[in-house]
């Protein structure tokens, strides 16, 4: 079900780290998008959902991504800082669509903002020009909300919730899971840090009862707990080895119960971070023993350049491996 945690307070690199939880694969593909790619925002994996008015573009920035299922992008950042994760919410609804505006299958979303945006800003400026459509990909209704962050550590998390868009617009706003809606969130992290107050815990250690379980409220709140914590890192390699330590913690062990019904777990499928200082895009499958990292300005995104794929999927993969992308068809 995922969570997003950004580290924007230390001296050395605005880092976003995010777990994706999810009771499948969702065939995660590392993908680089050039400048210059024309995008349908009504066609999803080739057939036509958006048959009135789809938001047609142009990308404008070169992206690192990784895809799922070959259709859409769950997570990435573009060269020029911007970053976005895409997270489950159940009660995500863009209201009834209004022909009038362009529409924007929501699988698309967040690679239309990195195509177009330069920073958070700019991002929630385009939020007005287009509608977002729902679709359905595996059974599974794509119901989401987006969380942004930039270079400066600006960030943003967007929901749609009965039609109405809501934004929450700060530094301030780092942690971010699944339901309740984020202003319930923080309601919840407010009343829980009350409440171990009440019990005496006005200083963190290590018999505060914190939340365990895999649920979306205790992860926010462990998240958001561990993160306060984190010590000012020697260099950016030990900002990110932070980072990526609090998406461990927040992750989801094999087998772990989250509902009954269709899919009873969700366990961690990969874990990702995204260095805006020093442009690269860490990935860690939870199935591999090995973290793997890809360097943008190791790429040519230039308009006409190839897009470039790996899949993430092969234990034979460590460190770096910008070298091993091979040019690929745009899955979209």
């Amino acid at each position: 079900m995922c969570t997003r945690i950004l580290w924007n307070t230390n001296d050395h690199a605005v880092l976003a780290g995010r777990t994706m939880d999810w009771p499948e694969s969702t065939e995660p593909v590392l993908t680089v998008f050039p400048q210059g790619l024309k995008r349908d925002g009504g066609k999803l994996a080739g057939t036509t959902v958006v048959a009135e008015n789809p938001l047609l573009w142009t990308s404008s920035y070169g992206s690192l991504v990784t895809t799922f299922y070959g259709a859409g992008t769950a997570d990435g950042i573009n060269e020029a800082g911007l970053s976005a994760h895409m997270l489950y919410l159940d009660d995500s609804d863009p209201g009834p669509r209004d022909p009038e505006q362009p529409g924007l299958q929501i699988a698309l979303w967040i690679q239309y903002l990195l195509d177009s945006a330069a920073s958070v800003g700019e991002a929630l400026d385009l939020l007005g020009t287009f509608q977002l459509v729902p679709i359905e990909m595996r059974g599974f209704a794509a119901t989401v909300h987006v969380a942004l962050e930039d270079s400066s550590g600006d960030s943003a998390i967007i929901e749609y919730l009965a039609g109405e868009r809501r934004v929450h617009h700060g530094r301030e706003y780092t942690i971010m899971t699944n339901a309740p809606a984020y202003d319930e969130q923080l309601r919840l992290l407010e009343q829980q840090v009350s409440t171990l107050r009440g019990l005496g815990h006005e200083e963190p250690d290590s018999e505060l009862p914190l939340p365990g379980n895999v649920n979306a409220v205790d992860r926010f709140q462990r998240a958001a707990y561990f993160t306060s914590l984190l010590p000012e890192p020697a260099d950016e390699q030990e900002a990110v080895a932070a980072v990526l330590a609090v998406t461990r913690n927040a992750s989801v062990p094999f087998g772990a119960p989250y509902r009954s019904g269709r899919f009873a777990t969700y366990n961690t499928e990969y874990r990702t971070i995204c260095d805006l200082t020093g442009r690269r895009y860490f990935l860690e499958l939870a199935t591999s023993p090995n973290l793997l990292w890809a360097e943008l300005d190791r790429f040519d995104l230039s308009p006409g350049a190839p897009v470039m794929t790996l899949s993430p999927d092969k234990h034979s993969l460590v460190g770096d491996v910008s070298r091993a992308f091979e040019p690929s068809p745009a899955p979209f």
